[in-house]
């Protein structure tokens, strides 16, 4: 029943911007923690931003100044937007929430910082 389904990333050279967002259905959206976590090859899997049903965020020390998660309950969408953008920002990023103590992932989308 739980889908998330992100969008939005791309290729973009050192100092640009992207906006991805993840759609959510199956779940009261409004409830739930949203996150955002990335992959590079090689890596573990690191949370990026988390932001809360209340509105409030936390960041990963590599971002926070260049990255802003957001919400919007009426779409069911969490956002994140990525400002000047580095080559170690590349990475698979992935939506993610916690229903019921069972974990959700999209599909993930490709976000590649040439420099």
């Amino acid at each position: 029943q739980v889908q998330l389904v992100e969008s939005g990333g791309g290729l973009v050279q050192a100092g640009g911007s992207l906006r991805l967002s993840c759609a959510a259905s199956g779940i009261i959206f409004r409830r739930y923690t949203m996150a955002w976590y990335r992959q590079a090859p090689g890596k573990q899997r690191e949370l990026v931003a988390a932001i809360t049903s209340g509105g409030n965020t936390n960041y990963a020390d590599s971002v926070k100044g260049r990255f802003t998660i957001s919400r919007d309950n009426a779409k069911n969408t969490v956002y994140l937007q990525m400002n000047s953008l580095k080559p170690e920002d590349t990475a698979v990023y992935y939506c993610n929430t916690v229903v019921g103590g069972l974990i959700y992932w999209g599909q993930g989308t490709q976000v590649t910082g040439s420099s």
